[in-house]
């Protein structure tokens, strides 16, 4: 088989529009598995809620999560590696998003803290509850004891618009990225998820030509132009599908399995 690393985002490429793993991505990535390709998952989700997709599949092997800020073997939870960002320098995006009632949340590998858990609006405790995850209340910054991966903030797209816009405007010390339509995530500059996956396949001591990615939003170009082969979904925008080698169908219609079958089982 050509492609021995496979690196696969969730949202929006493996899962369809109501997160659900279809059987036909599942069976491919069955069989590309016993052929002796390794599959691992490359999100903007947190181990702690893509491992168990991992485990659905039967695979062990890594998740590269928070958009590659964080990359963890799956079988002991263990955390390889991670870009931990200087979280003092977040205070003026925080200032900013209570100012202007934006949601956001601050990431640890596998914890989660929101301003005040107990007054979640009704949307974040519906995301919360959707993506399986649980977050705590933010604590000082002195009393973390584990690095700060990322910084999520969650509204509606066209706040997100005008907040990206103002952000473009201060000076930058972080890799901001639009993870969703609802979604920027601010991690250490060095951070992406194409790094990521260049980090793992010379770990494994796998050729860059060797590696093929499949992504569907701008979180996903860095690791689509990092592979050998970068395939982006029909539902990704034209940027993305222009960083890509090739497309595939969409996530409603299981494109990652066609990419499998057309690019490892053929």
């Amino acid at each position: 088989m050509r492609y021995k690393l496979i690196a696969l985002d969730v949202d929006g490429t493996l899962l369809n529009d109501d997160h659900h793993l279809s059987d036909e991505n599942k069976e491919a990535i069955a069989e590309v598995t016993r052929l002796g390709g390794q599959i691992v998952l490359c999100t903007g989700r947190s181990p702690q809620n893509s491992i168990p997709f991992m485990e659905e599949m039967g695979l062990s092997g890594y998740v590269l999560g928070h958009n590659g800020a964080a990359t963890v073997r799956v079988n002991d939870r263990k955390v390889l590696h991670q870009f931990g960002l200087d979280a003092r320098g977040l205070d003026p995006y925080i200032e900013y998003c209570r100012q202007h009632d934006i949601h956001f949340d601050v990431n640890t590998a596998f914890d989660m803290y929101v301003d005040n858990v107990e007054n979640l609006t009704q949307e974040a405790n519906f995301m919360y509850e959707h993506f399986r995850i649980m977050p705590a209340s933010l604590p000082a910054w002195d009393d973390f004891r584990e690095p700060i991966v990322k910084f999520t903030v969650f509204t509606q797209s066209d706040i997100l618009d005008e907040a990206q816009r103002e952000w473009g405007t201060w000076t930058q010390q972080y890799n901001i990225l639009r993870s969703g339509e609802f979604f920027v995530d601010f991690m250490h500059p060095e951070a992406s998820k194409g790094n990521a996956l260049k980090n793992l396949a010379v770990q494994l001591g796998i050729p860059q030509e060797e590696v093929l990615s499949i992504g569907n939003y701008y979180n996903d170009i860095s690791m689509l132009t990092y592979a050998g082969l970068g395939v982006a979904m029909d539902n990704s925008p034209l940027e993305v599908k222009a960083a890509a080698n090739a497309v595939t169908g969409t996530n409603n219609d299981s494109g990652v399995c066609d990419a499998l079958v057309k690019y490892c089982l053929s």
